[in-house]
């Protein structure tokens, strides 16, 4: 198994992505994720990675994808970092920036199926 330790050198940059969410991350947490009956987490660490949105429940990454993970080099890195996190156990769900925008309502019901919120109440 991958090593999966937290290193405490990624604090700082944790603390400042949770402070400076992209619109959408911001979107989709305070309208609907944190909410939720089960626990998610933002900007959570796994090794040398930090993902978007984190529940532990459902074993599920949700990461938001901006046009630049579609640029140069980072769908092979993202597909490396995905196949990191899946020998963990872990099932990834990348999600696009104009999906949020344009069918919010649809990405959560399908995030909600994933973490398997059927017949519980929100908080």
């Amino acid at each position: 198994m991958p090593q999966t330790r937290y290193n405490h050198k990624y604090r700082p940059l944790v603390q400042k992505l949770r402070k400076e969410m992209t619109e959408e991350e911001k979107h989709l947490w305070y309208d609907f994720l944190r909410e939720l009956p089960v626990q998610v987490r933002r900007q959570k660490q796994f090794g040398d990675y930090i993902v978007d949105f984190y529940c532990s429940s459902a074993k599920l990454v949700i990461e938001l994808d901006g046009a630049q993970h579609y640029e140069g080099a980072m769908p092979e890195k993202d597909r490396k970092r995905d196949a990191w996190l899946e020998s963990l156990g872990l099932r990834v769900v990348r999600i696009d920036n104009l999906e949020i925008k344009r069918n919010f309502d649809g990405v959560c019901a399908y995030l909600w199926e994933l973490m398997g919120c059927e017949g519980k109440k929100n908080k």
